[in-house]
């Protein structure tokens, strides 16, 4: 690849005279150097040329025109390596005039580890070596509804390593019948194998070869006597026969994604089905940004390139629409793929019938969101009604505490936009060096810490700021946003009623002339607040739980520097578990391979404190 660039005042006559006609991308940047439009290129000259022509551009097009400063192009040697690169620049700048895909996280899959005794858990993020994935799943629910029935039919473990290797006695899920119990080896290492073996053909989409299998193992226990036995194997098989019903497809197998897009009103929606191993996964519906004159080809093309970037690329997609740049489109999916990727949009049969229920769910998902984003629109007018701010808000936060007793303190912020929750921006912070129970220094704490991040350009600034508090915590967040110089933030504190009951609260505001304000029950504004603030204070108590039961399943040895993973583990096989441990003297844990006089000093003194 190679680079060219413009960096004087932007001459669109001189800037293609001297532009070749390679394959590549070009990004389209405003006189302060920010992208406004990132584009690929089978002939860029061409391509680029045709956005000065007037006559022919479209009003979004003259917008953006109007506004370049100056075009930088990437040349690269196919247009399917211009496709890809065209997505990861747009990933990266997220540039206005382009479709852009919010909802970019990676989904879910199941992880089968590389261990002796291997444990089913749920991941997200970039696949390793040294373990099997299984997916991906469209949501962690789904990924859990399938963890469940694989506990339930073949007794695989789920507890992690640590719990694992220090069991001296089974735990709930044996008594439960939701394990065999190998940490104490209840069941030897051929055996639980075997489970392995039928839980990873069951994810393959192989459950008939599981299911005649395990016919084949209930008869020979029945014709043994043991009927235990074969009546655990007849259960298996009728949990795996009504789960098979369920998720078949028929007609298909092996890997295949359905992607189905239907717009409408400005908005666009695509909803995802996942097929693996002939087995549907679920779906998903996601809403790219789009510009509104955005034909479906483009957008379709547009939306592919970027959900596959960090997406696991199926042997084939079935797409509801022919997308635009088709063969480029198949060129760059195969190179991330590896392979061969065949994209269809003419299919028969069954296929087609779930090509059209793919096109149903977006078309409801569609309406679902328009008419939500037609009540939130009512919501925001009332607010600023009520309000009496100068415009809708386009971004609001609001933060809320949560703690049991003063103890484990977490705040929480949480982001709504014209569209309602911005849940990629929403974050937690974890208290600390405060008096405990001390709401306020734990707001003030909060605040400074997350508008000095903003202060910084690590994010936009509110335009209405929610506090789940009365006077006293808008004071604070007066003061925060004062000392950081962080100007034109309504602050609202939103006290509760008598009782606490909804809609009874108080809305106390930073204008000192302006009274606090009570809104009737039925206010669409008192409905958005309340919204804002239920999820706030959602998201910080399960913070708070989280950070609670991390600190009750803690051991106390992960707390002295200098005791790592293998010098733990070395402690309490010495010693048959923590309580031994505990009950050591200074010499005797000194004894130890890898612990020093004065590290068992310090595991004396964490055990004896008093």
């Amino acid at each position: 690849m190679s680079e060219q660039s413009s960096s004087q005042a932007f001459d669109p006559a001189a800037f293609l005279r001297n532009l070749t006609h390679r394959p590549g991308v070009y990004r389209m940047m405003d006189a302060d150097g920010t992208v406004l439009y990132v584009g690929k290129a089978k002939d860029l000259k061409k391509r680029v040329a045709s956005y000065f022509r007037r006559h022919l551009a479209s009003p979004r097009i003259r917008s953006m025109v109007s506004q370049i400063g100056n075009v930088e192009i990437t040349v690269t040697d196919t247009e399917a390596e211009a496709l890809l690169l065209e997505n990861n620049l747009i990933k990266e700048h997220r540039p206005r005039y382009n479709v852009l895909l919010r909802d970019d996280k990676s989904f879910p899959y199941i992880l089968l580890t590389d261990h002796a005794f291997p444990r089913l858990a749920l991941y997200r993020g970039p696949r390793k070596p040294g373990g099997r994935y299984f997916g991906p799943y469209p949501s962690s629910a789904s990924a859990r509804e399938a963890l469940n029935l694989l506990q339930k039919v073949f007794l695989l473990r789920q507890c992690e390593d640590s719990f694992f290797q220090n069991r001296s006695r089974p735990c709930l899920q044996y008594q439960i019948k939701r394990c065999t119990a190998p940490c104490v080896g209840y069941v030897d290492e051929g055996d639980y194998g075997r489970d392995v073996e039928h839980a990873v053909q069951f994810l393959e989409g192989r459950s008939s070869q599981v299911i005649q299998d395990l016919v084949d193992r209930m008869e020979e226990a029945s014709a043994r006597l043991a009927f235990e036995q074969a009546a655990r194997y007849r259960d298996q098989i009728s949990r795996l026969r009504q789960v098979s019903e369920q998720q078949y497809i028929s007609g298909s197998s092996g890997d295949v994604d359905i992607v189905a897009c239907e717009t409408g009103s400005g908005q666009a929606c695509v909803q995802v089905f996942f097929v693996r191993g002939g087995h549907q996964l679920g779906n998903k519906a996601l809403f790219p940004a789009m510009p509104d004159d955005t034909p479906v080809d483009e957008l379709l093309t547009a939306f592919l390139g970027q959900y596959y970037l960090n997406h696991e690329v199926p042997p084939e997609i079935i797409l509801s629409h022919e997308p635009a740049d088709r063969d480029s489109l198949a060129g760059m999916l195969a190179l991330r793929r590896g392979k061969a990727v065949t994209l269809s949009t003419r299919v028969r049969g069954e296929r087609a019938r779930w090509l059209d229920m793919a096109r149903r769910n977006a078309r409801m998902a569609l309406r679902s969101r328009l008419a939500s984003r037609a009540g939130m629109r009512e919501r925001l007018d009332a607010l600023v009604e009520e309000l009496d701010l100068a415009e809708a808000p386009a971004r609001m936060e609001c933060f809320d505490i949560s703690h049991t007793g003063g103890e484990r303190t977490v705040a929480a912020c949480v982001v709504f936009d014209a569209d309602g929750p911005v849940k990629s921006d929403y974050r937690r912070f974890n208290i600390e060096d405060i008096t405990p129970g001390d709401d306020y220094a734990a707001m003030r704490q909060a605040l400074h810490r997350r508008y000095t991040r903003l202060r910084k350009g690590e994010g936009r600034v509110p335009d209405v700021l929610f506090i789940d508090g009365g006077k006293g915590q808008v004071a604070q967040a007066v003061d925060v946003l004062e000392e950081l110089q962080v100007p034109n933030v309504t602050v609202v504190g939103v006290a509760k009623g008598a009782d606490r009951r909804p809609g009874l609260e108080t809305l106390v505001l930073s204008d000192p002339d302006r009274p606090s304000i009570i809104l009737p029950p039925g206010s669409r504004a008192l409905h958005l607040i309340q919204q804002i603030r239920d999820e706030a204070h959602r998201f910080a108590i399960t913070g708070h739980r989280q950070r609670r039961a991390r600190a009750r399943t803690e051991s106390p040895l992960e707390q002295i520097p200098g005791m790592g993973p293998k010098r733990r583990q070395q402690l309490l096989r010495h010693f048959g578990g923590l309580q031994g441990v505990s009950r050591a003297g200074v010499t005797e844990l000194s004894k130890v391979p890898g612990i020093s006089r004065k590290l068992a000093q310090q595991i004396y003194e964490r055990f004896h404190a008093d």
